[in-house]
Parts: structure tokens; C-alpha cells; sequence
């Protein structure tokens, strides 16, 4: 196997060789390993300095400078499957599901082929392309009443499935597309010329009950969250135990497919690994640094953080925030996803980014927009002469009026809750909180 893949990005309706990362250190380490890392020459030469959707990641503009680092580089961990897809993928390549970090070059050679964003590995693609098999499509009815054992069925009849199951996270997902025919294909397998839509479908698994009852509340909670002001793409569609999810990273229109950018905010703040999170205050320092409007991502980013409060939605890892590239210059807060009550998961989930010094589950919010207006204040100074400046950066009067503004509409969710599709025990579980963050804005001054 070579110890070094090519990255390919989607810019202008085709695939480009952009940029190649090899292993300096040995496989075995997974993620770990040391690499070098390179634009392509010709890349380089026709996007030098660009940041937007033409770059790997918005910390590294395009450009002939190499990167070595300790480990892989954060974007490429990006698309390394995890979660039920990884065990999935594991077993489809002849590997343990239980695999440790030295399958995850294997893994990222055989499941990054088709990833979120507009970056894929293109070894795992041409593995995808030997593979694919017949072109088929499905009812939406048929892709709901299969449930979990969907990827199964399709495998059992030639259907390659890693390009469209290889997505981060627990739960059994699929990335399909709608056709023209409005049926539902492996979103790999369709040629984008004739895609009208795209999908993530989640599935439901096991039988656990408070499982069931985080999937059912994805939908509603999604809506609440349009409600509460937040940047919401569209409706959310459960059909029996499959929810499905307008992606908001592909934009379909006149037979054409253009591919966003999209990273998390692990690789927006350089942070490897899947175990440590960067705080809140790293995060917004970063998006200070590099969002087209700090302003706007500023307060929707602490607008989440006290829905997330407020909803109970502790799982707030490094993963389940990005930011959106696109190709006119513009980087900014995707809209929202994994939004749901997982207080409700077995396995006790805790809330991971914190806001530093001022964090023990009830921030400070006054604290907060005093730290945040600190940052962007810092950013300025430290600013190179001649660079252009951003006035303002964050501005305290815009941030706290934003943030009051979302007191009436937490109340009305407290006591309306269950006409938004939050069901009796849920709300009653959750009304506390709403109601405390409301108290909490109303405070503010």
C-alpha cells in the first residue's frame, strides 16, 4: 500500500489534483504518523493565496510552501470515517471492526472517496469507481421500511456502499441523492448531471428507547432552533425510523453540482485528534480570524451554545460545527446539524467545549460577549500594517441585542413545546432550562 494518497477538490464542475500528503512516520500510528504535505505546482500557480473553496482548509492558503507536521493534517482527519461508519468500512476492507488508529490509512484509502465538502482521496474514489456496480434507485418508502439494515440490503445485491456510508458519527447513515426520476440512489453512483437533491438519511438503531426518542425529536428540535433565530438549511423529514437530511453542502442547479467546502471547527483550529476540543474562546477567536462576517458568526455561535444549553443538546464536540468555503471568498458558519436532546443518550454524553474560566454548564453570558469583543479587539491590534481591517470586528451593542432577542421565543418554547413536536416527558424535562437561559438574556445589559 503507498504511503502517500492525492487530494482531489471539485472546483468548476470536475475534479482536480490538488494537493498530496505522504506518511513520514509509520503507518501503525494512524492519525499520529508525521506527514508532508504539498500543493500541486499547477494548483499552486493558478489559486496562489486563496483561502475560499479552491484551499485544503482556510488555516493553509493555497500555495508552493509544504506543511510537516506530527500528524496527519486536521482536514484529512476530517474525512476519516468514524463511528458506525468506520466499524462498517473495517469490515467491508477485511479488517476487525474493532480495528485501532493503524487501520486509519487503510480506512482513509478506501472510505474517503466521496466525504462531506469538496475534497475527496482520490485512491478511495477510483476504489469506488472500480466498484459501483448497477446504477439503482429506490422510493423514499423503500429507503425508510429497510431502516438500519438498508446498507446490508444494498451490499447482498452488489451495491457498493463506502462512498455513501463512510459519514462521521454513531448512528447508520447514508448519503443518497434524488434524481430526476425522483428516486433515491448511492449518492457516489449518480452522475451529477442528473441530481435534483441530496440527502444524508440517518437510521434509527437498536432498540433502545432513548435512541428512538433523540431521532424522533431531530425534526422538531431543527424547526425550535429556526424558531430561536438560529441558521437553519431546511425542514428535517422522519419516515418511520429514517430522518432525512437536506445537505447544504452541494447546490444542484441546471444539471450541475457544485460542492462547497466544509470543515470542522477541530480543523479550523488546528486541533487533531477526536479526543481533544478546542474551548469556545479558541473557536471564536478563530472564526474572528478568518469568517467573512465575525459580526454574524460571533453571535450565532453563542446563540447555539445557550440553545444547546437550553435544549440540552451536550453533545458539542469539535466535529459537530463547521464552517462553510465557498468559491466567491466567503467562509462562514454552516447552517446547523446533530441537533437534538442528547441528554437522552445511554451513555451519559457530557457537554466537551467550554468557555475558559467561565464554564460550569451556566456560563456568564455578559462574561462571554466581554470576552469575545476582547478577542476581536486583540485580533485587530495584532493586525500587519497595511492589511485591510474589518471595523468593526464584533460589536457588544449588536451582540447583546441579538442574544435578548432571543429571550421571548425561549419562552414560548417552554410553554409551547409540544405543539413544535417536543413530546410531554421530554419537555417537561427540558422546561427548567429554557426558561433559565431566558432569565439569563433578560438579565443582560
Amino acid at each position: 500500500m503507498s504511503d502517500t494518497c492525492t487530494l482531489e477538490l471539485h472546483a468548476a464542475g470536475a475534479w482536480h489534483a490538488a494537493a498530496s500528503v505522504s506518511l513520514l512516520g509509520p503507518e501503525a500510528e494512524g492519525w499520529r504518523a508525521k506527514t508532508y504535505s504539498g500543493y500541486a505546482v499547477d494548483w499552486a500557480f493558478a489559486h496562489a493565496g486563496a483561502a475560499d473553496a479552491h484551499a485544503l482548509c482556510a488555516r493553509w492558503p493555497v500555495g508552493l510552501e509544504p506543511h510537516q507536521e506530527d500528524h496527519w493534517p486536521v482536514h484529512l482527519i476530517d474525512m476519516l470515517p468514524q463511528g458506525y461508519g468506520r466499524q462498517e468500512l473495517l469490515r467491508r476492507i477485511g479488517q476487525p471492526a474493532t480495528a485501532g488508529v493503524g487501520a486509519d490509512w487503510k480506512l482513509l484509502l478506501a472510505g474517503a472517496g466521496n466525504p462531506i465538502g469538496n475534497l475527496r482521496v482520490k485512491e478511495a474514489a477510483c476504489l469506488l469507481a472500480a466498484n459501483t456496480g448497477p446504477l439503482r434507485g429506490f422510493t423514499d418508502n423503500e429507503v425508510a421500511h429497510r431502516g438500519d439494515e438498508f446498507a446490508e440490503y444494498l451490499a447482498s445485491h452488489g451495491l457498493f456502499v463506502a462512498g455513501s456510508s463512510g459519514v462521521q458519527g454513531e448512528w447508520p447513515k447514508l448519503l443518497l441523492t434524488r434524481a430526476d426520476d425522483g428516486l433515491l440512489y448511492l449518492d457516489h453512483s449518480l452522475p451529477d448531471e442528473r441530481a435534483a437533491q441530496h440527502y444524508i438519511v440517518k437510521f434509527g438503531r437498536g432498540t433502545d428507547q432513548q435512541l428512538a426518542s433523540i431521532l424522533r425529536h431531530e425534526a422538531p428540535y431543527m424547526g425550535i432552533a429556526r424558531l430561536l433565530g438560529l441558521r437553519v438549511h431546511a425542514p428535517l423529514a422522519l419516515r418511520q425510523r429514517a430522518l432525512f437530511i437536506p445537505r447544504f453542502d452541494r447546490v444542484a442547479q441546471a444539471g450541475a453540482v457544485t460542492r462547497l467546502a466544509q470543515e470542522s471547527i477541530a480543523t479550523l483550529t488546528g486541533m487533531p485528534g477526536f479526543e481533544a476540543v478546542p474551548s469556545h474562546d479558541q473557536v471564536c477567536e478563530a472564526l474572528i480570524r478568518h469568517s467573512s462576517d465575525p459580526q454574524a458568526d460571533i453571535l450565532e455561535y453563542i446563540k447555539r451554545d445557550i440553545t444547546n444549553l437550553a435544549l440540552l443538546n451536550k453533545d458539542n464536540h469539535a466535529r459537530n460545527t463547521a464552517v462553510q468555503r465557498s468559491f466567491n471568498g466567503r467562509t462562514t458558519l454552516t447552517p446547523l446539524f446533530d441537533f437534538a436532546p442528547m441528554y437522552l443518550h445511554p451513555d451519559g454524553i457530557a457537554r466537551r467545549i467550554r468557555w475558559e474560566g467561565n464554564d460550569n454548564g451556566q456560563p456568564d453570558w455578559a462574561r462571554v460577549v466581554e470576552r469575545v469583543c476582547e478577542l476581536a479587539a486583540q485580533g485587530q491590534r495584532t493586525k500587519k500594517a497595511g492589511q485591510q481591517k474589518r471595523q468593526p470586528a464584533v460589536a457588544r451593542e449588536a451582540l447583546i441585542a441579538g442574544l435578548k432577542a432571543m429571550e421571548p421565543a425561549l419562552r414560548h418554547v417552554a410553554a409551547e413545546g409540544n405543539a413544535l413536536g417536543v413530546e410531554p416527558d421530554v419537555l417537561n424535562h427540558i422546561r427548567p432550562h429554557l426558561l433559565a437561559r431566558a432569565d439569563e438574556l433578560a438579565a443582560l445589559g
